[in-house]
């Protein structure tokens, strides 16, 4: 906590106090007794705020908004203001982040996130004015840091923010993901193979068609993340408490959010209703959907996978999967699927965590939701686990993908769902005759038309022919 080199803390503390009374904190912490509290009460899930980068720079770029504002309106010194902006500037940096350490899922709506980040950036600032951590009578956490704001105005403004930039560095990963698709639906544009519905045999393809689909479906994402994600440029900043702006300035609500602007790079605007604001969850349930959607589009196609490749000698077996580690300790030889089996279970979890954010919604009163913080958890995590799940899915399945072709073509020619080609031509009934009696004696499709002579090999060559099968043909009445 004290700096990269150091092996030990000094086992100084300082005094502070609070509403219910005064603790000694470590000397070297930025952080003060309320922070000390809520690692108290919160040891819930052992993942802290600074697990979260994004999350912890929202948090300072709205302080450093609300500080310039409040200095515009003459409420702040100068000098105290600079202080805290610098200090914001070098959170924001990446600096002090071992400091933020209360859990995220947490009591009191935020009001510990909130408070972490003003007595570790009070704390610096306290610095860079030459004083001692603790001596808040030259720049206080709630009374210089935290001033005109509540926590139910600053905390999920700076989780809007967060999420913002976290959704930019998701579908980054994502577009990397398409890509990857993209590659692999031109290295097998020339491979044919069985299309299958309901699991059984329906139609040949090409295995370019099925991984160009997969590329498709994932591109819609993108699309529908950052629409999304747009909801979060409404704040509701000014709001303070429950949206009435008590204890601001009537102009700091429009002076805040142009500063913020400025500090974002964001074209944010306040909400025309913050009483509205200030209890609505409503975008976070529409964003969480998006985050879904994305993980179950994901997790169908790691089921594709996983059927695509299940064998070797018993399944499919029409691609392989990259071999990533022995699968049992039992079974000498066995290789599992087990990226997709990752991403599948990553999936699932983003799902339970969509769940948690729609209840966590609905169960807000009156003027506030005071579940905010297992909503931002459960956005977070989920966000996390995905970029993660899709790299991983990337480098060590994707790319290293390839087609067992031969085998490919056999079960094209093996297939009773080779007869729907011949449809056009010969008729439904006829069609269903040569189906049915080809799975009986099991022989193929294309031996019985040349034996019953319903048409020349140079016909039926040329209908079964690899590139009239996988795309719309001329057709002429029967």
């Amino acid at each position: 906590m004290t700096s990269s080199a150091a092996q030990y803390e000094s086992g100084q503390t300082r005094p502070e106090h609070d509403l219910l009374g005064d603790r000694n904190v470590p000397f070297e912490y930025y952080y003060g007794i309320q922070t000390l509290r809520a690692i108290e009460n919160f040891n819930i899930s052992g993942v802290t705020l600074n697990f979260f980068p994004a999350l912890i720079e929202g948090l300072a770029m709205v302080k450093h908004a609300a500080a310039l504002a409040n200095n515009e309106l003459g409420l702040m010194e100068d000098d105290v203001t600079k202080a805290i902006c610098a200090a914001c500037e070098e959170i924001v940096q990446g600096k002090y982040h071992n400091h933020f350490v209360v859990d995220m899922i947490q009591g009191g709506a935020g009001t510990s996130t909130n408070m972490n980040a003003n007595e570790v950036i009070a704390n610096r600032a306290l610095e860079i004015l030459g004083h001692e951590k603790g001596q808040y009578e030259f720049c206080h956490p709630n009374n210089h840091v935290n001033l005109s704001q509540s926590t139910n105005d600053a905390y999920p403004t700076s989780v809007k923010i967060a999420l913002i930039n976290s959704n930019k560095k998701l579908t980054d990963v994502l577009r990397m993901l398409i890509e990857s698709f993209d590659k692999k639906a031109k290295e097998f544009s020339h491979v044919i193979k069985m299309g299958r519905t309901q699991l059984q045999d329906a139609v040949p393809m090409t295995l370019g068609q099925e991984f160009g689909a997969y590329a498709a479906t994932l591109s819609e994402e993108i699309e529908r993340l950052d629409q999304n994600v747009k909801l979060f440029l409404e704040v509701n900043m000014g709001a303070t408490a429950i949206g009435t702006g008590i204890n601001s300035d009537p102009d700091y609500a429009d002076k805040v959010i142009t500063h913020l602007r400025k500090v974002t790079g964001m074209p944010i605007v306040n909400s025309v209703n913050l009483v509205e604001a200030t209890q609505d969850t409503g975008a976070f349930i529409m964003y969480s959907a998006a985050v879904k959607r994305l993980a179950v589009k994901l997790s169908k196609i790691c089921n594709d996978l996983r059927l695509l490749s299940s064998g070797p000698r018993t399944g499919i077996n029409e691609i392989n999967l990259p071999p990533m580690q022995p699968g049992s300790s039992i079974m000498p030889g066995k290789v599992n699927p087990v990226i997709p089996e990752v991403v599948n279970q990553i999936a699932f979890k983003v799902i339970g965590n969509d769940l948690t954010v729609t209840l966590a919604s609905e169960a807000g009163q009156l003027e506030l939701n005071v579940m905010e913080p297992v909503i931002v958890q459960s956005l977070f995590e989920s966000i996390e686990m995905l970029k993660n799940g899709m790299m991983t899915l990337k480098y060590r399945c994707i790319d290293g993908i390839t087609a067992n072709e031969e085998r490919c073509l056999w079960l094209v020619h093996n297939s009773i769902g080779l007869v729907t080609a011949l449809n056009p031509y010969l008729g439904y009934e006829v069609s269903t005759i040569l189906a049915k009696e080809a799975l009986t004696s099991n022989r193929s499709v294309y031996d019985l038309v040349l034996e019953k002579k319903l048409m020349s090999k140079e016909e039926l060559d040329n209908v079964l022919a690899p590139e009239n099968m996988i795309k719309p043909r001329k057709m002429t009445k029967q």
